[in-house]
């Protein structure tokens, strides 16, 4: 018995729709990542050095900053709260441009800035699974999502 044109219809939208949705979870992921991720991934010429974390509070961490290169002097810097940020540690850091903001550098920095990128990779591979019915596609990405979520939860 052949399909009605109406049903392929239905069924083309509705897979449009799974894409659609998947696409803006992992653009969504990826954006929210490069927030963090380009000031690693980019950083020459950018001001690196240390962290003494002195002092924390509900959102941030603030300590004295000792530049590895001559640069402008700067009384305290601060660095988003986290898991691994600690009062009392010392932590390898690259500044934001024209900002007294720390983003840890590293392996562990690097893998901690990717994490939004790993849960909206989880979150797609359920999209890609059980909307577009693309089984390999979504292990793949339940997969890396896992992993970078994994090496991410190791380093730190």
């Amino acid at each position: 018995m052949k399909r009605k044109s109406s049903g392929r219809i239905v069924v083309h939208a509705r897979n449009a729709a799974m894409a659609l949705v998947a696409l803006v979870l992992l653009v969504a992921g990826f954006w929210s990542s490069w927030g963090t991720a380009q000031h690693i991934l980019l950083s020459k010429g950018r001001e690196h050095g240390t962290l003494a974390v002195s002092r924390c509070d509900e959102r941030v961490c603030t300590g004295d900053y000792t530049p590895r290169a001559p640069s402008p002097e700067r009384a305290q810097v601060t660095i988003d709260k986290s898991v691994a940020v600690k009062k009392g540690s010392t932590l390898a850091v690259v500044l934001k441009p024209g900002t007294g903001e720390a983003v840890r550098t590293g392996p562990a920095g690097g893998l901690y800035a990717w994490v939004p990128l790993g849960g909206a990779l989880l979150l797609a591979a359920l999209v890609i699974g059980g909307g577009l019915r693309l089984t390999r596609i979504a292990w793949g990405a339940a997969i890396a999502g896992g992993a970078l979520l994994t090496a991410s939860f190791l380093a730190l």
